[in-house]
């Protein structure tokens, strides 16, 4: 388990980008914020979306972001439970980066030889990419 950056640093945050790292620190959080921007979602929605989470770590990202403030827990009192995710205006004010972090790992990430690489131009790690290449 990692330590939080609040506990490497005895200043923290030491500044602004430290800051909005440790609130996005966490190997899913960017992505789960990057699926809700899309809307609303129930915990299985989320779950297909990120099928290499299990569900122990996505609930853990999940009440983590909700206690940052970053989103909001719905639960409906029905049989079986119904528990809805959604950004509060906070997290909906992270777009931008989240869009922004898209944009770059779509321009600049490809796969080659079946191996993720940094600004390998003319090939994506996109499932597929490898045979439309040829």
């Amino acid at each position: 388990m990692s330590v939080p950056r609040s506990k490497l640093v005895g200043n923290f945050p030491g500044c602004p980008v430290e800051a909005t790292l440790s609130v996005l620190d966490g190997k899913w959080k960017g992505v789960i914020l990057f699926h809700l921007m899309e809307g609303t979602l129930r915990f299985n929605e989320i779950r297909r979306k990120l099928p290499s989470v299990t569900q122990r770590m996505l609930t853990k990202q999940l009440r983590e972001l909700e206690e940052s403030g970053l989103l909001s827990r719905t639960v409906f009192p029905v049989v079986p439970p119904r528990v809805e995710y959604a950004l509060t205006p906070l997290g909906a004010s992270l777009g931008p980066i989240i869009k922004a972090m898209a944009v770059w790992g779509e321009e600049n990430v490809f796969c080659h030889d079946g191996r993720q690489q940094l600004g390998a131009p003319g090939m994506s790690c996109a499932p597929g990419a490898a045979l439309q290449a040829n």
